[in-house]
């Protein structure tokens, strides 16, 4: 409950899935309540809202009215659930997955809105991955004419980001494209309808908007992929406003929609993996977050620039003002699992998991810690939403290798663990070959709920693993930005020492399951390799697209 002396702020975290809002107590970070509410379109992959056109393969689309709604319904919950007055919050900040982008009109309003039958009116979410040819396409002519922003990518841009969705969209329907006068991120279009004011915020400017050095690709290279793209920039808004900083303040609009009182500070927009980094107070060089739920983010900060092969970007000021901030990940984690318990394993097991009063997760799970390492005798590609880092191809896809007559659901599914922690040595290993040291690796998302996972990540990783000390890492890092943009606190480092929460060396490697795990791992390397070049897999994938054309 409440102190009538302290002062709060509100974290709002916009997923995949659902959104949640946390009210934090300033002094120490404590969060007092907390509320969760589902979208009622989730995500839109096959047909638009109502019956609307049917959507191609890789498509993943969202709702601009489920965010207003988490607004709406769960921030009044949260506190509700805090017994904390309004008029005792100080400040809100709000996350978002990136590149969740849409199209709207120069005053913000969705082009959805207008065009509702229109695929690409609406906006396009992170994981929407039909724009892979389109992304193809600017490596190839960024290579070829010797970009220099290139490199800062680890050579490749992602299909997930705002030039390969913005480019598809010019090119599926120029109509739309012609409406939409601004390509903004959901990150920071919710904050234009908190504060009235349009901002856009340095993360994601830098991570998915390839903003370097103060500028965008140029004229010359836009108009080199197609000349309707000249002039997409413009777009896309002005300066990137710094994290931590002040958005602006809470509307009157605003305020009637989320019960929060008119004025208080509105953060700087942000993304739900970098802003977790301040929730863990993890914000050093060398402390590599790693946000593991249906994909994995890892986000770290260093004073070092490097080029490092396949990472999503570094962007200066990226995670914190000061310091080089990195990013890479794997497109798909917990969505991995959750497909293989969805679609493979049989009622048998099912039913024993609801006689033992468990899920068939915490099922699996049981039967898969009592195998020695490589027991299963299998070795899996965790590509199955394609490759994030370090490959950065989407039309990537899984593969598994081993399997018999003898292969139980447990199996693979130890497997498909395993093969995630081995995606996350490579990344590690990338990053420290390239001169960037990982001096430390945090873990923090649901999945940190799975011990047994985490151990297998320590013993592949042969490091041990600190552990974020909240269940709600992005809504508290947002509540942290708050807190700074709300002067409580002079910067971000500052707030998290005081606000967030870490326990280091939760997870210790054992040596003898390392030196196991280290054979599999080189056989998982040669499998990488193997199809790294995506020949085989494309062509499969090809196939797929014609066939359900």
């Amino acid at each position: 409950m409440s102190d009538n002396n302290s002062r709060y702020v509100v974290g709002v975290d916009f997923g995949t899935l659902s959104g949640r809002a946390v009210v934090v107590r300033v002094d120490d970070g404590a969060e007092i309540g907390a509320a969760v509410h589902e979208y009622a379109h989730r995500v839109i992959e096959e047909t638009l809202p109502g019956g609307g056109a049917r959507l191609g393969p890789d498509w993943a689309l969202q709702s601009p009215a489920d965010w207003l709604e988490v607004m709406r319904v769960a921030v009044p919950e949260a506190l509700a659930v805090a017994g904390v007055p309004a008029s005792q919050v100080i400040g809100i900040g709000t996350d978002f997955t990136a590149c969740t982008v849409l199209p709207a009109t120069a005053d913000g309003t969705p082009l959805c809105e207008m065009l509702p039958d229109r695929p690409h009116a609406w906006p396009k979410l992170w994981k929407h991955h039909a724009a892979q040819p389109h992304a193809d396409r600017i490596n190839a002519v960024a290579a070829e004419r010797g970009e220099a922003w290139l490199p800062r990518y680890g050579g490749k841009i992602s299909s997930e980001w705002q030039f390969a969705k913005g480019l598809q969209v010019l090119e599926e329907d120029p109509e739309a494209y012609d409406l939409a006068e601004r390509w903004i991120e959901a990150a920071d279009w919710i904050i234009w309808r908190l504060t009235g004011v349009e901002t856009r915020n340095t993360c994601t400017a830098g991570y998915k908007g390839i903003y370097q050095d103060g500028a965008h690709p140029s004229e010359d290279f836009l108009a080199a992929l197609n000349p309707g793209f000249t002039g997409f920039t413009a777009k896309l808004g002005g300066e990137p406003s710094p994290l931590g900083g002040l958005a602006g303040r809470l509307t009157a609009e605003a305020s009637k929609l989320t019960g929060l009182p008119e004025g208080i500070a509105v953060a700087v927009g942000n993304v739900d993996a970098h802003v977790t980094a301040a929730a863990a107070d993890a914000v050093g060089p060398g402390q590599m977050v790693a946000i593991m739920g249906t994909s994995t983010c890892h986000v770290m900060s260093s004073d070092t620039l490097a080029e490092v092969p396949g990472m999503c970007g570094v962007v200066r000021d990226g995670i914190v003002p000061g310091l080089w901030g990195y990013e890479a990940g794997q497109s798909a984690v917990g969505d991995i699992f959750a497909w293989f318990v969805e679609t493979s394993v049989p009622a048998s097991y099912t039913e024993r998991a609801a006689e033992l009063g468990v899920s068939v997760h915490e099922y699996l799970t049981s039967l898969a810690a009592e195998q020695k390492v490589g027991a299963h005798g299998l070795v899996a590609l965790d590509w199955h939403n394609g490759n994030r880092s370090v490959l950065v191809d989407h039309n990537l896809s899984g593969v598994i290798v081993g399997q018999t007559l003898a292969t139980r659901p447990e199996d693979v599914y130890r497997a498909l663990i395993e093969a995630t922690a081995f995606g996350a040595r490579v990344i590690v290993e990338t990053f420290e070959k390239a001169g960037v040291p990982v001096e430390e690796f945090v873990v923090a998302g649901g999945l940190l709920k799975n011990a047994f996972l985490m151990q297998i990540y320590a013993d592949v990783l042969r490091r041990p693993l600190s552990v974020i000390g909240s269940d709600q890492g992005p809504a508290l890092g947002s509540a942290i930005h708050a807190a700074v943009a709300a002067g409580a606190y002079s910067d971000i480092a500052e707030a998290a020492a005081a606000m967030g929460k870490r326990t280091a060396a939760a997870y210790l490697p054992d040596d003898a399951r390392a030196d196991a795990y280290d054979r599999l791992y080189a056989e998982y390397r040669r499998l990488h390799d193997h199809f790294a070049d995506g020949e085989l897999l494309h062509r499969l994938r090809a196939i797929r697209n014609e066939a359900t054309a």
